[in-house]
């Protein structure tokens, strides 16, 4: 491994890291600068939970290098300034192991940068790279919703029905 100092912008952040350039960015954020809201899933980009923002477009940490980034805007889920979207997230209690949350806030808000009222099969199509094991995806989806403007959280019956989603 070759190391290298590299110049990193992170969360409007700038930052020097002795570090291979090869490295995924996921490590470099996690180990190097204590960033730990990214989270790894899966280390194949299929999961979604280390999605991070390179340019306001969402991108996988962990199959993303360091030198990828270089001379671009990183933000990561401790630099999302999405209020109303992590509002609708707990108005519409979308957590539940958290594990995933990171990477579905960060995909939302890049969905929600590209379309700011998107439809059903925009969010889907947005979302679909997200794995949520506890299976949150029809208050996930209500959230998005929320946050748009399209909609309210969910209501008692939908609630009910997501329940029996997951337990089914």
């Amino acid at each position: 491994m070759s190391q290298s100092k590299l110049g990193l912008k992170i969360n409007g952040k700038d930052y020097t890291l002795d570090a291979d350039p090869n490295m995924p960015v996921l490590w470099a954020i996690r180990d190097l600068l204590g960033l730990t809201g990214t989270k790894y899933g899966c280390g194949a980009g299929l999961c979604g939970a280390c999605t991070i923002h390179v340019d306001g477009e969402p991108a996988r940490a962990c199959l993303t290098s360091l030198k990828q980034v270089q001379g671009k805007q990183v933000t990561t889920i401790e630099g999302l300034a999405a209020d109303g979207l992590k509002q609708a997230w707990r108005d519409n209690n979308v957590p539940q192991c958290g594990y995933c949350q990171a990477g579905q806030l960060m995909s939302a808000a890049a969905l929600l940068s590209q379309y700011p009222q998107p439809n059903d099969a925009q969010i889907e199509e947005a979302m679909v790279g997200n794995l949520c094991r506890c299976g949150t995806y029809t208050r996930i989806k209500a959230a998005i919703k929320q946050a748009s403007g399209t909609s309210a959280q969910l209501d008692l019956n939908e609630r009910e029905q997501s329940l029996r989603e997951i337990e089914a």
